[in-house]
């Protein structure tokens, strides 16, 4: 079985007006898909295929006013998150040539800690999915940046903007659930290596950036011999000189810069890089398996219409509740509903873009699933303990 991309989503294409991400009423593909009757999610069935595409229109309707807000107010916010991670990394790398000092290793590594997950969540994320492309600026192109991280971007934005996004959570197609080790619903079928669930989970956490990496490359098509050889090996070269120059600029360039502190600046740069893996691994696992969140088989995406699209969006997505500094330093995958709504549209805008969500979601009995950072954790570390058992 085949599933269409869906219209809504973009693979880092700029984001230039409301029309260039919608499908053309007249095209033999539209009318193909207002042909089929729309099929109901199991988690909404209590809504009509009308409803279901008027949903649809009243969220095409904020993403359309939003882009026609876009302009300097966009400018002004990358150029200042960008402007604020590079003074955090410069910080944190004068401060580590006193890292024999433990003051200042200590304020070293934080600073750098708060460099990586600010390049990673709220610059790379974001600038990856095209969120910036409007702007014309050659260092914020979504399909020309590279991130710090061990994961090279072009692999992240396939297996991120087109499988994730266009299949969130269809079971079979979707390989971020779970990222292929770790079982997230019981709709998964449980097997021998599933008892070792929550020992997978801390692994990721930690060394998150490679598990990406790994992710990118299918391993899991590779253990059932599935792979492409020719695909495999220009992949592994591909990451291979990600890979290198990742760890030689870590924990062999920066450490030896620092002269006597080399030591300390190695430990430094592996501490900040833990700290940037566990916080993204957090962030993400707390946006998409907490308690609430649906799956989907293929035979409820198959044909789907562009309001299925967003219900399953919505349905398949969790928000986590706290300040503006927490949203920042999440990328504003705080608002991970709103993402999976406007993947392409600037993260900043998902906080007052929520507001009429939630109104949208109340008005057609639709949860919100919004929670604090503790409650949305809690129940994913519950979740991947429980499921470990059949």
């Amino acid at each position: 079985m085949t599933l269409k991309p869906s219209p809504a989503e973009s693979n880092a294409e700029p984001v230039a007006s409301a029309q260039a991400h919608e499908p053309d009423p007249q095209s033999p593909a539209s009318r193909n898909q207002a042909a089929r009757s729309p099929r109901p999610l199991r988690s909404a069935e209590h809504l009509t295929p009308e409803q279901v595409e008027a949903l649809g229109a009243e969220l095409d309707d904020l993403r359309r006013r939003t882009v026609g807000d876009l302009g300097q107010r966009d400018r002004d916010y990358i150029d200042g998150v960008v402007g604020a991670q590079r003074r955090l990394e410069l910080a944190g790398r004068a401060l580590l040539f006193a890292g024999f000092l433990p003051p200042a290793w200590l304020a070293g590594t934080v600073a750098l800690s708060l460099s990586k997950i600010l390049d990673n969540m709220e610059v790379g994320h974001n600038v990856m999915h095209g969120q910036y492309d409007f702007l014309g600026d050659p260092e914020l192109v979504g399909n020309h940046f590279e991130w710090d991280t061990a994961c090279p971007a072009e692999q992240w934005r396939h297996t991120h903007n087109y499988e994730h996004h266009t299949f969130t959570n269809v079971l079979g197609k979707d390989r971020d659930v779970g990222y292929a080790i770790i079982r997230v619903t019981p709709e998964q079928p449980w097997k021998l290596h599933n008892l070792a669930n929550p020992l997978y989970a801390a692994a990721l956490a930690t060394l998150f950036q490679y598990g990406v990496m790994l992710h990118g490359i299918e391993v899991e098509k590779i253990t059932k011999g599935d792979k492409d050889r020719t695909d495999l090996i220009s992949q592994l070269l591909e990451v291979g000189r990600k890979f290198s120059g990742q760890s030689l600029k870590d924990y062999v360039l920066f450490p030896l810069l620092t002269g006597p502190s080399a030591p300390f600046t190695f430990g430094a740069n592996l501490t900040a890089n833990f700290v940037r893996n566990v916080w993204a691994f957090t962030i993400i696992f707390c946006g998409h398996f907490p308690d609430g969140v649906s799956t989907f088989t293929e035979e409820e995406a198959e044909g789907e219409t562009r309001g299925q699209w967003y219900l399953r969006q919505m349905l398949g997505s969790a928000n986590i509740e706290g300040s503006q500094i927490f949203d920042v330093m999440s990328g504003n995958l705080s608002y991970q509903i709103e993402h999976h709504l406007f993947p392409d549209l600037p993260a900043h805008r998902y906080a007052e873009m929520s507001v009429e969500v939630r109104e949208i979601c109340e008005r057609y009995g639709l949860t919100y699933n919004s929670g604090g950072l503790v409650r949305q954790f809690g129940s994913v570390v519950r979740k991947i303990v429980r499921l470990a058992l059949p």
